[in-house]
């Protein structure tokens, strides 16, 4: 697995880092607005209290042996946390919008992360989506491909497990020691003992919540060149996915169903919109072509971590604070349109909206627009 660069965290950084992506309200956006602004994570950590202070909000930061005790009990499942910008970090990752700062891992060393396709769809699926999807994930590792999706029951167990001795990856939607359904447990011992990996982005102990799955369908298609819907209602998980994979610019294919089948309806819809109808794996290697992530980054891609330095010591002052919060509203905007708008400067501007990201007043749409959070 290749990465964008040969940073390796001492041990010192990486505790550092893990406290900081387990702050409250420290998403991937801020980490790295905070390792920009400060030039590390241990500087970012010591500059919270003040930070929070302004925010008007506490922020909590797990302490530093808290901190190690996650990494131990990590090592206990035979996992590792692998940080961004080292050479076990995913490489497609870095070309998505919130990319998390830190991953935990297991297996997967030798894969071809390079070529990865996502297949996903429905948990109840029928037996013509499970054998289409055995099919698929069969013929497309004979070719080389590794098989990406979210070990969810259905047509996502069936393609991990004709994948098994090709390699498979698995996102898990919470901790390492609460993988989600319980029933395809075995089935993730069985993807590690054949070589394939487990990752996930939540700490160990995590139980997986509605909004979970989601987040961990930006990382299926993320690391993937496309993705595979073969069976999906109107309204589910994978349409999700499919969305999320042309924000992250990556190619989306779909498996044509009967208009009779309601699992048939969200494949068919895609297709409509343009999604490209395919039958077989080799119409998913004709329609990936030249498909490459950085192609079109949404962060910078040499952006190195522990590498900045830290900003204009200035705070804002309160007048600014009361611009922005006029020019903001629930419609996602540039941040560089803010700043035209209301005249703060760069640097004021990228505090100001730290702080409001820290008290949970905005959010963050593709990593570059943000917006007043809904209340």
């Amino acid at each position: 697995m290749a990465g964008r660069g040969e940073t390796i965290l001492t041990p010192a950084q990486r505790i550092a880092w893990l406290r900081l992506v387990r702050t409250d309200n420290v998403g991937p956006v801020t980490f790295r607005q905070l390792l920009n602004r400060f030039g590390s994570a241990e500087a970012a950590i010591a500059a919270l209290p003040d930070l929070s202070k302004r925010a008007g909000r506490p922020l909590q930061v797990i302490s530093q042996a808290r901190a190690e005790d996650e990494i131990a009990g990590l090592s206990r499942f035979g996992a590792r946390l692998v940080a961004q910008g080292e050479p076990d970090y995913p490489s497609h990752l870095n070309y998505i919008a919130g990319a998390p700062p830190v991953l935990t891992m297991a297996g997967g060393e030798r894969l071809d992360w390079q070529r990865a396709i996502g297949v996903v769809g429905a948990r109840t699926a029928s037996s013509a989506g499970v054998k289409m999807t055995r099919l698929l994930a069969t013929d497309l590792g004979a070719k080389g491909y590794v098989i990406v999706s979210g070990l969810a029951r259905g047509i996502d167990a069936a393609a991990h497990r004709a994948a098994l001795d090709t390699g498979t990856i698995a996102v898990l939607a919470g901790g390492f020691d609460r993988i989600y359904p319980e029933q395809n447990i075995p089935l993730a011992h069985d993807i590690l003992d054949n070589g394939g990996a487990l990752l996930t982005e939540m700490p160990l102990g995590w139980e997986p919540r509605a909004r979970d799955f989601p987040r961990r369908n930006r990382l299926v298609s993320g690391l993937s060149l496309g993705i595979v819907v073969v069976e999906a209602a109107k309204r589910s998980g994978s349409l999700i996915t499919a969305r999320l994979a042309l924000e992250q610019n990556r190619e989306v294919f779909a498996v044509p169903g009967s208009p009779l089948d309601p699992r048939a309806e969200g494949g068919n819809a895609l297709i409509q919109q343009g999604a490209r109808l395919i039958t077989n794996a080799d119409d998913i290697i004709d329609g990936l072509g030249n498909a490459d992530p950085a192609r079109s980054a949404l962060f910078d891609p040499e952006w190195r971590p522990e590498t900045g330095l830290a900003g204009n010591d200035t705070p804002p002052a309160e007048t600014d604070r009361a611009r922005l919060l006029e020019a903001l509203s629930t419609t996602p905007v540039e941040v560089d349109e803010l700043i035209a708008q209301t005249g703060i400067a760069s640097h004021a501007m990228q505090v100001l909206l730290l702080e409001l990201d820290l008290a949970g007043q905005v959010e963050w749409s593709s990593g570059q627009l943000v917006c007043l959070r809904h209340s």
